[in-house]
């Protein structure tokens, strides 16, 4: 396979508290900064540096569908913006064959008092189409978009959903060599999410273009994606089978304890025998007159799988203690969880809408207790189901 990326010792530094966080500069903050600079070279020496990515070495072949994880932070964002011309390295190089189309954050690439069918044709001659190839596929990307009735209004009327449907259905029909999509299909739908993924697999597949995703679903990463680079603070630390890399980042991931310093948020799992005991400490500034706590395991595909609340559990709030301080225990009995990697979520406070809400706050692996005596079949789901059968002649 031919290479159509190619990256050598790619590095981006950021100065901690510098105007290179900002979207955007006007020509005054430009000329005054230029100036501070001339006259405070040392001080910005002196501040934090941070590498958001480090001497990443990198080739991608043409067809190839990578997907990019890694947590936040870990420069995944950073990376595609250099690959989409949107910011320069600091150091290294990146040598590109082909169109490029990007699709990375919502309201990036569309002109917002532009209509949806004038932005169509400006985004493709933007990617050096011809009038006459945009209008071959303009009926194609209308009917993907399901925008039909909004073609002709400024964008800037458009819902988030409406613009990623628009923006995704643009840059996926307009004949790109390589395709970038980041964590922004998150804001569609669960149906237009699927489709999408279904699209770029068959432009993949059928066309051999070459597909750049950044997902936290990782379930989406193994369904879409044959290869995949795991990002650790700026640096590659793995490449390669999709399914591989995410075991990969799941093993790293692994862990049973959690801390929050900004409440004081102290969570615990671990598995004794056929149980799970999860304990939270908290320290916490809300007032908790009505206490609500809830937990959310999920499996390693992001999906949920064990849920509870004391609503749920029809527990007497008036019975149980619940002061700014204090200590949560749960105890799962029998869970039935098939062997893995789970992560857990929790929150609490007063409602759900006044809680403090930890998403993944960690990981943990369940090992030997859904199945001791580990039979000969195929498993599928997460979860042992406890059932009666009856067999008749």
């Amino acid at each position: 396979m031919s290479a159509v990326i190619s990256i050598e010792k790619l590095s981006k530094r950021y100065y901690l508290g510098n105007q290179q966080y900002a979207n955007y500069l006007a020509l005054r903050d430009t000329l005054s900064s230029g100036i501070k600079n001339v006259f405070s070279n040392a001080k910005i020496k002196e501040s934090n540096e941070l590498w958001a990515l480090k001497d990443v070495d990198l080739t991608i072949n043409k067809g190839d569908r990578l997907g990019i994880i890694g947590r936040n932070g870990a420069g995944k964002s950073t990376l595609l913006k250099i690959l989409s011309r949107i910011t320069e390295p600091t150091h290294g190089s990146v040598k590109m064959k082909g169109k490029v189309a990007s699709l990375l954050e919502v309201g990036t690439g569309f002109h917002p008092e532009l209509t949806g069918r004038e932005n169509i044709f400006l985004n493709g001659a933007i990617l050096g189409m011809s009038r006459s190839d945009i209008k071959s596929q303009f009926d194609a990307i209308v009917d993907f978009a399901e925008t039909e009735q909004f073609l002709d209004t400024p964008v800037k009327h458009y819902s988030s959903g409406m613009y990623v449907r628009l923006a995704f259905a643009v840059a996926a029909h307009l004949n790109p060599d390589i395709l970038i999509v980041d964590e922004v299909l998150a804001v569609g739908d669960l149906q237009f999410q699927k489709k999408c993924l279904g699209k770029m697999k068959e432009v993949s597949d059928t066309e051999g273009r070459t597909v750049l995703f950044v997902s936290h679903n990782l379930s989406s990463i193994i369904d879409l994606c044959d290869k995949a680079l795991l990002l650790d603070k700026g640096r590659l630390k793995s490449y390669g089978n999709a399914n591989e890399i995410v075991k990969d980042y799941l093993s790293v991931q692994t862990n049973n304890v959690f801390r929050m310093e900004k409440e004081l948020l102290e969570v615990k799992c671990q598995q004794q025998d056929d149980q799970l005991i999860i304990d939270v400490v908290y320290d916490t500034v809300l007032k908790l007159d009505v206490p609500h706590f809830g937990f959310v395991v999920k499996n390693a595909l992001g999906i949920p799988v064990l849920a509870s609340n004391p609503s749920i559990e029809q527990l007497d709030y008036k019975e149980n203690a619940f002061t700014k301080t204090g200590k949560i225990n749960i105890v799962i009995t029998e869970p039935k969880l098939f062997d893995g990697i789970y992560s857990l979520s929790v929150w609490f406070g007063s409602s759900f809408e006044e809680s403090v809400k930890v998403l993944d706050a960690l990981t943990f692996e369940v090992a030997g207790m859904s199945n001791k005596k580990q039979l000969d079949f195929q498993k599928v789901g997460s979860v042992v189901p406890v059932t009666k059968w009856k067999f008749y002649n």
